[in-house]
This record gives structure tokens, C-alpha cells and sequence, in this order.
């Protein structure tokens, strides 16, 4: 039976794909409003997939870089390391470039079916995230099938398991450039848009005077669909191939000399290798299932229907996951209680629920948390910085207290499923629970990427001056699209820190490190780099948006005050928008190399020296990444929404002293929310899966 998984995870991402070829052709089959409104959308889909192609262009150089690096140093991978690298971002990067497409389609669509309530405008907005959720999730649960079906049973070539991590670094190369790169583009335009519209000019967010408008709406689909479209491919496709891995070392007889022959693999071996595609398999046709179950009713909050579909698919894929255990470790003689395998999986995904919760309830207006944040406006700018710093802090206890729970409840399954194997057998169900975190991936993207198409349907509605009716419908799905980017972080980080540790179990078997001994110098010296890579990273990508929104806003006001009527409105006169929109494209490309050449140089040069200091690095990012990564993107939201807030007439309402107080929050918690904190995640998954894919390498020193 075990030889029928791979195509059941086959089958399901093709499903998937299918499902979102379906839901572009519904989104581009919907009304696109008026000549103006598809000139706005036209403008903002041009800029996006002008910046996409010069980013991939430049990623591209990297990526080949990196293969030819793969080529010449790792030998027994000669050619299929670099040819699995290679196919990983090529996956990543079409499911980015065909979210980008449906995104900027649904954008003007969607502020089109406004006019009609929100019960219009949600499910065709959701529908545009689903194509990039489908995507994401589709293509990478394809790509890893068919990596381990070419690789492993077919091929089956030398050390076919570092083949197959060797495609999820090539996801994750894509992934974390694009997130950086993204994340600077978007912040720049905002910052700059905000600055010098909103506080110096007086002027509504997106109204079509301010230069870095449509920079910023392209900024909102670059950075929110194809940089988080990316991350989450990393992260999918990271939480399956890390179990892979990890079982192939600990239970399957793998190491560097090995050549696989799936034909002797035993009963063990066959099952813990496929459990984490056959639960791909079975979360995927359980998000199909939920995409269908996101309609627009009237009288029911606009939070709950979107996030039904989502409940639904983790639900069926829980107790899916539990009967899924029963069945493919039944016969497993090491395996002493099947239950307690499908458990980790149930755990992930309440792990993942629960810190999407406390996402959710430290960014919300509709909670305490952000509500008292707002009310510290009324008292100047240092108390709501104060405030958000100390929110984002405060958060991470429940996000630290989830993650520990679901290691050690996991731990503790495996130790009950497989006794005889000790702590090999736990390490393999902490890991089976970042899959359980993930199984959901589609349907948790389609909700995130909901997000930056409902923020640019409220923009083209302010643009085109559409009827203030509409714009309240679109600026009620922009609120909670806030939220819900929040809970899909929530998700990233939380994943990331099961996968890392996953990896990070799977490099130590690889070098044949028993233990990572605190007494050592050399690790010593690893955990102290470790945590400053972390700081280092945050650092550089901030001071990337800072020196990008610096030259925005220059432009910005140089507009202002050069081109006659153009602050005032008058009839006829336009904004140069392509200037910031280039501004912000050669700036995010230019500052992206630095910080992301840096998560896979540093680890090769510490491993180069010491294994034991490399693991120590890899151990000291990951619990330092995690907090921070945490803290950022919670504090980030929490200001964001504490404006908004306020916008929304309380204390004082746009205009107000606690108004600009805030919008100073909610600037310098933008790189803090969309640009170093979703990164972080990425980096320390870049640097662990580097480490164990170039392992070899640091045997032999």
C-alpha cells in the first residue's frame, strides 16, 4: 500500500491546481468596473509584475550560483542536488508569479462588487487568495512526490534524502529573497506614502495626489502575495521534507555512503517516510473542501465566514490523520500504538489554531491588547511606540508556551508509539507536528492573500471616487485582511520553529553529532553568532526600508512642490507615479542581496570551522529568531490596528493629535510586521537546511 501514497499526494496537488484554475476563472469572469478603475488596476498590475521579473531575474543569478556551488562541492550529489535545487525555486517562483497575476485581477473586481455589499465583495476576494493558496500548496506537494518518486524510487540515486532536502532549499532560496525583497519595496512606498500624505500634506490614505500611491498598492501584492506566497512554499515544503529527512537518517540505515534501494526499505522505514505526504495528501483535499464552504451571507461576521472554511479543513484533516496513522503504522511492529502518531499531527494543527488566536487577540481592535494602545495615543508618539514594543514583548509568552507544548506533547506521543526507539521515535513526532501545523496550507494562504486584494480594492475605490458606501465595505474586509495576515504569521513562525528543529535534528544525524554540549567552547561561540545573526538581520532589513523610504519621500515631496495644482487636486493634473514606483523596485533589489546572502554564507563558514559551532549557531537562531520574529510582527500589527482604530472615530477620530501619534506607531511598525519579522522565520529555516544539505562537507573537516 505504501507505494500508492506518493501518487495520492499526486493526485491531491493536482486537485488543488485544478481547484485554483477554477477560482481565477471565476475571479476574471467578474464585473471590472468602470474605464478608471481598470486604468488604476492596469497601473498597479504593471508595476507588480515589472518588479516580479526583475526580482526573479536577479534571484535567478543566485539560485544558478547556488547549484553550481552544490555541483562542485557535494560530489555524490552530482547532477540531482543541483538539478532538485533548481526545480524547488522554479516551483516556488511560478506560484508566486501565478498569485501575482489572479491578485491583480481581483483588486478592481473586488471593488467592483462592493457596490454590492460585502457579501459580493468577500467571496471573490477569498477566491483571488485561494489561487494563490492552491498554488503554494499544489505545487509544493507536487514537487516533493515527484522529487521522491524520480529520486528515491526510480533513480534511486546516492543519498536521495539530501536530494530531496536539496529541493526544499531551493524553495526556500526564492522564499527568502522574495520576502526581503518584497518587504522593502512595500514598506518603502508605504512609509513614504504615509509621511509625507497622511501627516504632512493632510490627505485620506490612497487618494490618488499622493506620488507613492500606486507604489504602494503594487507594494501591497509584491511583498503580501508573492513575498508571503513564497514564505509559505518554504514552510510547506520544509515541514514535509524535514520528517523525510529525518526518518531517512534515523530509521532508515541513510548516511552519506549509502546507496537507497527502495525496494529493501521495511516496513518502518516505508511508513515513516511517507506519513508526512500521505498527511500532504489528506490536508489538501480537506482545504478543497473548505474553499467551497466561504460564501458571503448577510447578518453573519465577516471574521467567521472567512475563517469557516479554514476550521472545516482542520478539522477533517485531524481526524483524518488520526485514521491515516491506524492505517499505514498498523502492521509496523516497532510501532506499539498508532494512535499516538496521528496525535502530533492534531497537536500541530491546534498548536497553529491557538497561536493564530493569540496573533489575533494581540493585533485586533476587537480585543483589549490594541484598544489600549489607541487610548496611549491621546497621550503623544513616545507612549504608543512604548505601547507597541511592550505589546509585541508580552506576546510571545503565549506563542513560547504553545510551541513548547506541542515539542514536548509530541515528544511524548512518539515516546508512547514507539517505546523501543527511544528519543529517535519522539524527535520523529515533533516533527510530524510542523506538517500538522501546515496540512491546511491552501486554505490558510487563500485567507492571508485575501488580505492585500481587499487593502487594494479600498484603494482603487478611493482612486477612482467611487461612492463612500463602497469604500466602507472595503475598508471593513481591509480591517480584518490585518487580522488575518497576523494568524497566517502566526502560522509561518509557529511552523518554522517545528521544521527548524526538525532540520536541525536531521544536521546533528547527519554529522554523527550525538549531543550539543553547552561546555564547549566551540558551541559556545556558535550560540552567541547564532543569536546575533538574528539581531544583525532584523537590523539590516529595517535600515533597508529606512534608506528606500528616505528617497521616497523625498520624491514625494519634491511632487509636491514642483508639479503646479497637484497637492490641491486640480482637475487635470497627475502624479508621476512610475517615479516612486522605480524608486522602490531599484531599492528593494539593491538592498535584498546583503541580508539574504548572509543566511546562507554565514553557516557555511562556521561549519567550515566547526560542526559543533555550527550547531550551536543553528540552536542559538532558533530560539532568538522565533522570539523576535514573534515580538516584531505582533507589534507591527498591534500599531497598525491602533490606527486604524482610531480612523474608525474613536479618540478623537482622523485628524486628531492621538491620529498622528498613532499613524507614527503604524509607520514604524511596518518593516517591524511586513518586512524583518516574516523574514526571520525564513532565516532560520535557510540556515538549518543549509547545514544539511552541505553536511557532507562538514564531516570531512
Amino acid at each position: 500500500m505504501y507505494e500508492l501514497i506518493p501518487y495520492l499526494a499526486i493526485a491531491a496537488a493536482i486537485a488543488g491546481l485544478l481547484l485554483a484554475a477554477y477560482f481565477a476563472k471565476v475571479v476574471n469572469a467578474a464585473s471590472p468596473g468602470n474605464e478608471l478603475m481598470q486604468e488604476i488596476a492596469a497601473a498597479i498590475r504593471e508595476g507588480a509584475m515589472a518588479f516580479l521579473r526583475r526580482e526573479y531575474r536577479a534571484i535567478a543569478v543566485f539560485v544558478v550560483a547556488l547549484s553550481v556551488v552544490v555541483f562542485a562541492v557535494l560530489p555524490t550529489l552530482r547532477p540531482w542536488g543541483s538539478i532538485a535545487l533548481i526545480l524547488g525555486a522554479m516551483f516556488s517562483a511560478i506560484a508566486g508569479f501565478v498569485g501575482m497575476r489572479i491578485a491583480t485581477a481581483a483588486n478592481a473586481r473586488t471593488a467592483e462588487a462592493a457596490r454590492q455589499g460585502a457579501g459580493e465583495a468577500l467571496p471573490l476576494a477569498y477566491r483571488g487568495g485561494a489561487v494563490m493558496g492552491f498554488s503554494v500548496a499544489g505545487l509544493g506537494l507536487l514537487g516533493i512526490a515527484i522529487a521522491y518518486l524520480f529520486f528515491v524510487q526510480i533513480l534511486r540515486v546516492d543519498d536521495a534524502f539530501q536530494v530531496v532536502a536539496a529541493f526544499g532549499l531551493g524553495g526556500s532560496s526564492i522564499a527568502l529573497f522574495a520576502r526581503i525583497g518584497g518587504g522593502i519595496y512595500t514598506k518603502a512606498a508605504d512609509v513614504g506614502a504615509d509621511l509625507v500624505g497622511k501627516v504632512e500634506a493632510g490627505i485620506p490614505e490612497d487618494d490618488p495626489r499622493n506620488p507613492a500611491t500606486i507604489a504602494d498598492n503594487v507594494g501591497d501584492n509584491v511583498g503580501d502575495v508573492a513575498g508571503m506566497g513564497a514564505d509559505l512554499f518554504e514552510s510547506y515544503a520544509g515541514s514535509i521534507v524535514a520528517p523525510m529527512v529525518l526518518a531517512a537518517l534515523l530509521f532508515g540505515g541513510v548516511d552519506f555512503d549509502t546507496k537507497v534501494v527502495a525496494d529493501s526499505f521495511n516496513t518502518l522505514q516505508q511508513s515513516t517516510f511517507l506519513f508526512p505526504l500521505f498527511i500532504g495528501a489528506i490536508g489538501m483535499f480537506a482545504s478543497i473542501i473548505g474553499a467551497f464552504l466561504v460564501r458571503g451571507r448577510k447578518g453573519r461576521k465577516l471574521s467567521t465566514q472567512l475563517h469557516f472554511g479554514t476550521n472545516v479543513a482542520m478539522i477533517i484533516t485531524a481526524i483524518a490523520a488520526v485514521f491515516g496513522a491506524f492505517w499505514m503504522f498498523g502492521d509496523v511492529d516497532e510501532v506499539a500504538a498508532p494512535l499516538w502518531l496521528g496525535m502530533p499531527i492534531v497537536l500541530g494543527l491546534a498548536a497553529g489554531y491557538l497561536i493564530g488566536f493569540a496573533s489575533e487577540y494581540y493585533t485586533s481592535d476587537h480585543f483589549s491588547p490594541v484598544k489600549k494602545l489607541a487610548k496611549q495615543a491621546e497621550t503623544g508618539h513616545a507612549t504608543v511606540i512604548i505601547g507597541g514594543v511592550a505589546e509585541g514583548m508580552i506576546s510571545t509568552v503565549a506563542s513560547v508556551v504553545l510551541i513548547t507544548g506541542a515539542i514536548g506533547g509530541s515528544y511524548w506521543f512518539g515516546l508512547l508509539a514507539m517505546p523501543d526507539l527511544g528519543i529517535d521515535g519522539g524527535l520523529y513526532a515533533a516533527a510530524l507536528a510542523a506538517i500538522g501545523m501546515l496540512a491546511t496550507t491552501g486554505a490558510v494562504v487563500a485567507v492571508d492573500a485575501y488580505g492585500p486584494i481587499s487593502d487594494n480594492a479600498g484603494g482603487i475605490a478611493e482612486m477612482a471616487h467611487m461612492p463612500p458606501e463602497v469604500r466602507e465595505v472595503t475598508d471593513s474586509l481591509d480591517s480584518l485582511g490585518n487580522t488575518t495576515a497576523a494568524v497566517a504569521k502566526g502560522f509561518a513562525i509557529g511552523s518554522a520553529a517545528l521544521t527548524a528543529l526538525a532540520l536541525f535534528r536531521a544536521f546533528t544525524a547527519a554529522v554523527q553529532i550525538d549531543a550539543i554540549n553547552l561546555v564547549e567552547v566551540d558551541v559556545i561561540i556558535g550560540l552567541f553568532l547564532g543569536a546575533m545573526v538574528t539581531f544583525a538581520f532584523a537590523a539590516l532589513t529595517m535600515k533597508s526600508v529606512g534608506r528606500a523610504a528616505q528617497q521616497m519621500i523625498v520624491e514625494v515631496r519634491r511632487q509636491f512642490a514642483e508639479i503646479p495644482g497637484l497637492r490641491e487636486g486640480k482637475e487635470g493634473v497627475k502624479a508621476e507615479y512610475a517615479r516612486c514606483v522605480d524608486i522602490s523596485t531599484k531599492a528593494s533589489l539593491r538592498e535584498m542581496i546583503l541580508p539574504g546572502s548572509m543566511a546562507i554564507i554565514l553557516p557555511l563558514l562556521v561549519g567550515l570551522y566547526s560542526a559543533e559551532a555550527l550547531g550551536g549557531l543553528l540552536a542559538g537562531a532558533l530560539v532568538t529568531g522565533f522570539l523576535l520574529a514573534i515580538f516584531m510582527a505582533n507589534a507591527g500589527g498591534a500599531w497598525d490596528n491602533a490606527k486604524k482604530y482610531i480612523e474608525a472615530g474613536n479618540h478623537g477620530g482622523k485628524g486628531s493629535e492621538a491620529h498622528k501619534a498613532a499613524v507614527t506607531g503604524d509607520t514604524v511598525g511596518d518593516p517591524f510586521k511586513d518586512t524583518s519579522g516574516p523574514a526571520m522565520n525564513i532565516l532560520i529555516k535557510v540556515m538549518t537546511i543549509v547545514a544539511l544539505v552541505f553536511a557532507p562537507i562538514f564531516i570531512a573537516t
